[in-house]
């Protein structure tokens, strides 16, 4: 079975590919899913933060004298919590890309312009097959417009896309206003494609403590739906490449993946949770499924239940959410 896609411009053996996780940062888990035949690698993200707390430890250590203590770097979190500061993820990215021969891409975190343009250079600079670039923001002050948020986005891909040649892709949250206005927008601003969704962690209470705390949970497939919905809204409508990101576990979860529209799959947690070689059963899996229901190629399955080509196409759209608040019985 034929499972070649292109994503990003780029010629993959396969749509099952390692979204960005820890993942990146282990050369021996790199070469398992190398082995196991995964499509491309999303390296780990580089934080804005950790840009700006490096540049801000470079100006301190050229300007301060040891024995004083600047109240700026209480705002960023040390540099010893990230897993690979900049220079260090600089050179990951070199070593992942030497080892492997399928296409490696970088991923960078964040939401304003600083540090942005320069860092995607380089990571360009480090072998880089294309970038990702992580808009990750909670919304939470009062006189901030969806207007105001949505243009910094697109300011900060016209910039990156301005200073790389590689494709640049963006991975977005569920809940701007008007998700495929502002998907046009971005083509419009230079994204070669978009990953659907980026997953917003839940801070927890201890009410014992009274602390707030980090809370970490890994998905499961009951997040595939809402990507599963956007996937069949997009596709068709978007020149780009479209991935899906969250949600995926099983082999049906990645055939509904690719019939919604999805070009490839970012897998994460099912990679954590069973080890790189997972990659290899979904893989399998995959074609097994394709050729046991009379698909010539992965290509003939892509988007064939989008909104375009679905036979209930009001099932995406508001029609269903009436038929299902009916349909509970006690």
């Amino acid at each position: 079975m034929k499972l070649t896609t292109t994503y990003l411009g780029l010629e993959l053996t396969s749509p099952i590919i390692a979204g960005a996780s820890p993942l990146g940062t282990d050369l021996d888990a790199v070469r398992r899913l190398e082995e196991a035949g995964i499509g491309a690698i999303v390296m780990h993200s580089l934080f804005e933060e950790q840009i700006a707390r490096d540049q801000v430890k470079e100006l301190l250590d050229r300007e301060l004298p040891a024995e004083n203590s600047a109240e700026a770097q209480s705002y960023f979190p040390e540099l010893s919590e990230y897993r690979l500061g900049p220079e260090e993820y600089l050179d990951q990215v070199r070593r992942v890309k030497a080892l492997v021969s399928c296409p490696v891409v970088g991923s960078l975190n964040g939401v304003t312009g600083a540090g942005w343009v320069d860092y995607a250079k380089q990571i360009q600079q480090a072998g880089a097959d294309a970038l990702e670039l992580n808009v990750y923001y909670v919304a939470a002050g009062v006189g901030e417009s969806s207007d105001a948020i949505e243009q910094r986005t697109l300011d900060i891909v016209k910039a990156v896309k301005g200073a790389v040649t590689i494709p640049v892709a963006v991975k977005l949250s569920p809940f701007f206003t008007s998700l495929k206005n502002f998907a046009s927008r971005l083509e419009g601003a230079g994204a070669d494609g978009l990953v659907l969704f980026n997953r917003f962690y839940q801070p927890d209470i201890d009410i014992e403590r009274l602390e707030v705390t980090p809370s970490l949970r890994l998905s499961d497939s009951s997040e595939l739906l809402l990507r599963l919905r956007w996937l069949a809204l997009l596709s068709g409508q978007v020149k780009g490449s479209l991935a899906l990101s969250g949600g995926v576990h099983t082999v049906q979860d990645v055939v509904k993946s690719v019939m919604a529209g999805a070009g490839v799959v970012q897998v994460v947690s099912a990679l954590l949770r069973n080890g790189p070689g997972y990659a290899k059963e979904l893989r399998t899996g995959l074609a097994a499924w394709l050729d046991e229901h009379e698909y010539e190629s992965l290509a003939q399955a892509r988007g064939s239940m989008n909104l375009e080509k679905s036979p209930n196409p009001e099932a995406f759209e508001r029609a269903n959410y009436m038929r299902v608040l009916n349909s509970w019985r006690a």
